[in-house]
């Protein structure tokens, strides 16, 4: 016979701003900066456009935006291109925060979206790699935003170097 079940809780603390105008200064600005990329998303297929806009330790900004394919996989969602973008271009330079926004094409509402786990994974190997954490904002349900003080609290599960026995 096994050992009886034991259940436990996860808990996380995140930030909730009612309105775009209460993000901090920061936040704000890389609003203002994700939503003058999001036409430079490629949605043929999903109609679904999706920008992200990172800040990294040097000041420089960077954005990314959805990439579709006909053949799905093939696609790259926002968060990847911009964070592999900021590799590629700063390797040197940490990740400070991502913000992520979405809109159906066509509409100039924003609407949730909490970033896909993929995304997720790929924000959280540059936060190992960078040893310290990326705050990460996304729209949530109602006007708001979400504001994570670190990507690993999306993600509390986790699967890193760590996992694979190389730490």
């Amino acid at each position: 016979m096994g050992l009886p079940m034991t259940r436990h809780q996860i808990s996380i603390s995140y930030s909730s701003y009612a309105t775009e105008n209460e993000l901090p200064a920061g936040s704000l600005s890389l609003l203002k900066t994700a939503l003058e990329n999001m036409n430079n998303a490629y949605a043929p297929y999903s109609h679904f456009q999706v920008s992200a806009a990172i800040r990294l330790s040097n000041g420089e900004v960077v954005t990314g935006s959805n990439q579709e394919n006909a053949a799905y996989p093939s696609g790259m969602c926002a968060e990847r291109s911009a964070i592999y973008y900021a590799g590629a271009r700063f390797p040197h330079d940490k990740i400070e925060e991502i913000l992520v926004v979405a809109r159906r094409e066509g509409e100039s509402e924003l609407v949730p979206a909490c970033p896909c786990g993929s995304c997720r994974q790929a924000m959280l190997e540059y936060e190992e790699r960078q040893s310290s954490p990326i705050r990460l904002v996304f729209k949530q349900n109602d006007a708001g935003f979400i504001g994570l003080d670190s990507v690993s609290d999306s993600l509390p599960f986790k699967f890193g170097a760590e996992s694979l026995g190389t730490i």
